[in-house]
């Protein structure tokens, strides 16, 4: 199956893509599975999972003091703003995963040095060595690098703000069950991937914009 492994909906602060688009994108582009990994927030992933005729992965992209990880498989939200320790101890009491989303992609957003360090990625599962928004050549191979010298399994997303980008990465990996073998699965995964336009930046402007003023 295809796996869109990082997916936006209205439920982050930066995006505009009602749910029921979220999940008609999906079947139009043979997507049939999504992690739902809003900015700070798992609400969205969880109502969008009792909608979708597909599996659906609750995650959170949690800005933490030193940058963003991504939790997977998740019971409930994990407050921003924390030390990457913590935020990693958090997803663990709720047996979720634990990914580095765009390790080398985001500029002046992006991770910092100690997120990248050999104690934070020790306790790392999964690193995102494609993700269609990131805009910097080399990035992806820097990405890959990083997961082989740690031996971490490798993910790809589209980091989708609007439904127009979903799909434009993902992994083709075997279908599982549950959490357990998600990453035996994954890691027979292959990794395709498109990126994305820089004018796709805008509409999450956009969104943040619009979202302030309503």
């Amino acid at each position: 199956m295809k796996a869109d492994l990082h997916v936006h909906t209205c439920y982050s602060a930066d995006c505009c893509t009602p749910l029921k688009r979220v999940v008609d994108q999906c079947l139009k582009k043979g997507i049939g599975c999504l992690a739902v990994s809003d900015h700070n927030t798992i609400a969205g992933a969880v109502r969008l999972r009792k909608m979708a005729p597909f599996p659906v992965i609750v995650a959170e992209e949690i800005r933490t003091s030193k940058g963003e990880l991504m939790g997977l498989f998740l019971s409930n939200t994990i407050p921003a703003g924390l030390s990457p320790e913590e935020t990693i101890a958090k997803i663990r009491e709720q047996g979720g995963l634990v990914c580095i989303p765009h390790p080398f992609g985001r500029w002046l957003l992006g991770n910092s040095r100690d997120l990248l360090s050999t104690r934070i990625l020790s306790q790392v599962d999964i690193v995102e060595v494609f993700n269609s928004r990131t805009p910097f050549p080399g990035s992806s191979g820097k990405a890959r690098s990083l997961a082989l010298k740690y031996g971490k399994i490798v993910s790809a997303g589209s980091d989708a703000h609007t439904s127009g980008e979903i799909g434009r990465a993902y992994v083709e990996m075997p279908e599982f069950n549950d959490s357990s073998d998600f990453l035996s699965c994954l890691s027979q995964g292959r990794v395709i991937g498109q990126t994305s336009s820089p004018i796709v930046h805008i509409s999450t402007t956009w969104a943040r914009v619009r979202k302030r003023l309503c």
